[in-house]
């Protein structure tokens, strides 16, 4: 007999594990979530960059995030400012909206097991019971949410490691001199030879600088790199002034599209153990809260009809897919295309999205800029309308 029982157990307590278990808990559920560290959010692995219309869905609070409504970019030998009179993206307090959403799911009746690092699952004989390290935990279901370790379905073996993946790191410090509702985007291989390298501010005070590199493109090493440009002041670092670092962020995220199955008997996965962040500034958070909630709403259907099949789970797989798969696809084929852009063609790509309005450049990074969007501005801006850059939008949309 296990330790502890349950109806679901979610692994993990980032913003898709939170949420799924914030869905799941109704109708006398019983839910648990187990951390592998010590309390929530203990370790910083995201830059914590999201779209204010879609946290305002979630309910995030406002004092939970700093907004910003310009956009600077920089390249080897160009350098380009979109100004917006509305905030249309956020930067996260990463460890307060965290918290937040697993106190919400823990409000509503969720156990939270922290110090738990799952290391072993196996579905029974009778296909009826997941067992969680050594039967210390049972559950009739498992929500996959411990993020790109895919620990349960890496454990049961329904997945293999990813093939294409970000590796990112960046110093949350304070700074003499920042513009707090303005960010910067750095390309080209003084930056990142195979990513892009930020400075993303928190507040007036603080801001988080740092580098992603995309494997197996790039083999060098994103801290040795982060510190390269810090130290040497490159591009816009330099505003910044005198730069005291308060901690170091690292973390790893799925760049291999939605190749995965997410739905598999008595499993779901969400958030980066399905793999579907946008591709193109490798953000993930909204997905992971939206498509959590859903997973838990589905999970606690399946509990209340027992029925744990794949069949009965595979609604969860075709709501996200119907949701977000063609933008993530179209997202992965541009994303492709600027890994093997030069210094010179990144110099001339800045020069087309100069002509975006803030609006424009904020849904064509959201992955929500379709062929209709794409025609509109062709059309204000004919002398772009050749560029290989909208005939990957074209081609992409069609």
């Amino acid at each position: 007999m296990s330790e502890f029982s349950y109806d679901i157990i979610v692994v993990g307590s980032g913003p898709a594990g939170s949420s799924a278990a914030y869905s799941a808990v109704s109708n006398d559920i019983k839910v648990a979530i187990l951390e592998k560290e010590p309390c929530v959010a203990n370790s910083v692995r995201t830059s914590g960059v999201t779209w204010i219309d879609d946290i305002k869905k979630f309910s995030i609070p406002e004092k939970f995030y700093n907004k910003i409504k310009n956009y600077s970019f920089h390249s080897h030998n160009n350098k380009i400012l979109i100004k917006g009179d509305t905030p249309f993206a956020a930067v996260l307090d990463v460890r307060k909206t965290y918290n937040f959403l697993a106190q919400r799911a823990v409000d509503r009746g969720a156990d939270l097991f922290t110090n738990n690092n799952v290391t072993k699952v196996q579905l029974n004989k009778d296909q009826k019971l997941i067992n969680i390290n050594q039967n210390k935990f049972t559950s009739k279901m498992v929500i996959d949410a411990s993020g790109f370790r895919s620990v349960v379905a890496r454990s049961l073996g329904l997945v293999k490691q990813w093939r294409v993946f970000g590796t990112g790191a960046e110093y949350e410090s304070y700074a003499e001199n920042i513009v707090p509702d303005t960010w910067s985007l750095m390309v080209g291989t003084k930056y990142s030879p195979s990513g892009y390298a930020w400075i993303f501010p928190v507040n007036k005070h603080v801001v988080r600088i740092g580098v992603g590199i995309t494997r197996p493109y790039s083999v060098i090493n994103q801290i040795n790199q982060l510190n390269k440009i810090i130290k040497n002041k490159v591009g816009p670092i330099k505003d910044l002034g005198k730069i005291n670092p308060i901690e170091l962020h690292y973390g790893l995220i799925p760049n291999d599209g939605p190749i995965r199955n997410t739905a598999y008997d008595n499993v779901l996965l969400v958030g980066d153990s399905a793999g579907y962040s946008n591709p193109l500034v490798l953000e993930g958070i909204r997905y992971a809260i939206k498509f959590g909630l859903i997973a838990g709403d589905i999970a606690s259907k399946a509990i209340a009809a027992e029925n744990y099949s794949k069949n009965f789970l595979s609604e969860y797989e075709k709501q996200w897919k119907k949701s977000i798969y063609k933008k993530i696809i179209s997202s992965y084929m541009i994303q492709k295309r600027w890994l093997k852009l030069n210094d010179n063609e990144w110099d001339d790509e800045l020069n087309i999205i100069k002509n975006l309005t803030a609006c424009e450049l904020i849904n064509f990074m959201k992955s929500d800029f379709g062929l209709i969007d794409a025609m509109k501005f062709i059309t204000k801006n004919p002398h772009v309308a050749v560029s290989n850059f909208f005939k990957i939008l074209h081609k992409t949309f069609s």
